[in-house]
């Protein structure tokens, strides 16, 4: 099948794919004899494979790595398993640094006459 269908049948754009590929989220895509892409069901495996560990909030840099450790085989599962513990930390961390935000967005919100207009006025206007 062609990037088009499998852009379709994996819900990841054409640029998308040829970027993961280009990087070495997916293995190189076979071409049929007038060097289109030629993709199997294993590479839609792999798309989707892909898309799925950088929606689980997986850097590119993570990922790589990932796949690296996976390519050398089982003997390095404890470790795959660490990278993904350090990338669920990390975005932990990014979860409560928008937490944070969010409720301080919200206090302004719901104490905007006490807390935004009285501190509004005290501002010059900057034109």
């Amino acid at each position: 099948m062609n990037i088009s269908i499998a852009s379709k049948e994996t819900s990841v754009s054409a640029d998308t794919i040829r970027y993961y590929e280009r990087i070495g989220l997916i293995p190189p895509i076979g071409r049929n004899e007038n060097g289109v892409r030629n993709f199997t069901d294993e590479d839609l495996r792999w798309i989707i494979f892909s898309r799925q560990m950088r929606g689980a909030g997986l850097s590119i840099e993570s990922l790589i790595e990932y796949l690296e450790l996976f390519r050398i085989g089982d003997k390095t599962i404890s470790a795959r398993v660490d990278l993904l513990k350090d990338q669920e930390s990390e975005l932990q961390a990014r979860i409560d640094v928008m937490q944070a935000a969010l409720d301080r967005l919200r206090y302004k919100i719901d104490n905007y006459d006490s807390h935004i207009v009285p501190n509004e006025k005290k501002l010059r206007d900057f034109k």
